[in-house]
């Protein structure tokens, strides 16, 4: 190895030029994909408290949101349905619904934004009365049978506009059966983005405040989501969902997994995207509401993290304010 004093690697850190010509990583607008919900009314704009500056949206205010997303270079968004409880039962029956809220704010999207991408989540935790993502009978989910009724709710997101189907229901199997019904239905070229390492996760908690399940779980998520303890398993997940016809595939959590990212891409050299939760974005927005880190400086550092630990893409409630910070160091 060179030493010193032969070899200053100080050098290249002597100013900004000489820096950002030797980055080894970056991130650019097209590696943000920006979440967000919505809501039935119009003109609904309603704040999650457990997630500062981010609100419930009502479909004529998605829209516009999507317009300020292009506007920025933003190219993709995945949104998440905050169902009336009225609508939740034990079977989700809501998710198969072709005139539900996912489906007409996904068609009311594309019609005014046609080139911008939208990603729908497929999981019954939106629709049922008990949270879980998967059929409950008993205390036990149903894997097979939960099956057929995410096929039908995917085929009702394409038939509606999605663009691409993301499965983060974590039952075995799901991945493949979701590709035969798109493919028997005329829908080849829609793409699958799995989470396939999706973990059994603390930082999930403002997320369900934001789709009115807070309480509503009953027991916990550990028998489908993965133990936080492993990587390996991991790497089988991935294998699988890939083997099945994901197209592309999603770590989540995101900055207390960017281990498994990294192995994830270091093995497979797929598309892989991951997912700065609500608990993370929760975090950070706290810590910067009380002035106790520089918040641009972090959020940057923390997409930064992402893309050098392998992933192509990031799903993020910060999409915009990173996407505004970027402009700036242009």
């Amino acid at each position: 190895m060179p030493s010193f004093p032969s070899t200053r690697l100080r050098r290249t850190r002597q100013t900004p030029w000489l820096r950002n010509l030797v980055a080894e990583n970056a991130v650019s607008v097209n590696d943000l994909i920006w979440t967000g919900f919505v809501v039935e009314g119009s003109g609904v704009r309603e704040p999650i408290p457990s997630m500062p500056a981010v609100h419930r949206l009502s479909i004529d205010e998605l829209v516009a949101e999507a317009q300020e997303l292009k506007s920025l270079g933003i190219n993709a968004m995945a949104i998440f349905p905050a169902v009336d409880n009225k609508l939740k039962n034990a079977n989700g029956s809501e998710a198969t619904n072709p005139d539900n809220l996912i489906c007409r704010a996904v068609s009311a999207v594309k019609k005014a934004v046609p080139e911008i991408g939208i990603i729908c989540d497929v999981a019954l935790d939106p629709f049922t009365d008990h949270a879980h993502d998967g059929l409950l009978v008993d205390g036990k989910i149903l894997n097979d049978a939960t099956l057929e009724i995410l096929c039908q709710q995917a085929l009702v997101q394409v038939r509606a506009g999605c663009d691409i189907i993301a499965p983060s229901d974590m039952m075995d199997g799901r991945v493949g059966a979701i590709r035969k019904a798109l493919d028997a239905a005329g829908f080849q070229d829609k793409l699958i983005l799995s989470y396939a390492a999706k973990y059994a996760s603390g930082f999930y908690g403002p997320f369900r405040d934001a789709l009115n399940n807070k309480g509503s779980l009953k027991g916990d998520k550990k028998t489908y989501q993965m133990d936080a303890a492993n990587s390996d398993e991991a790497l089988r997940e991935v294998a699988m969902d890939i083997e099945e016809g994901a197209d592309i595939i999603m770590v989540k959590p995101g900055l207390p997994y960017l281990d498994i990212v990294h192995r994830v891409k270091a093995t497979f050299n797929m598309p892989t995207f991951v997912y700065q939760v609500s608990g993370e974005y929760a975090m950070w927005k706290a810590a910067a509401q009380n002035g106790w880190i520089d918040s641009d400086r972090i959020l940057l550092e923390t997409m930064l993290s992402f893309k050098r630990a392998g992933a192509d893409a990031i799903l993020s409630y910060a999409a915009k304010d990173v996407a505004k910070l970027l402009r700036q160091v242009d």
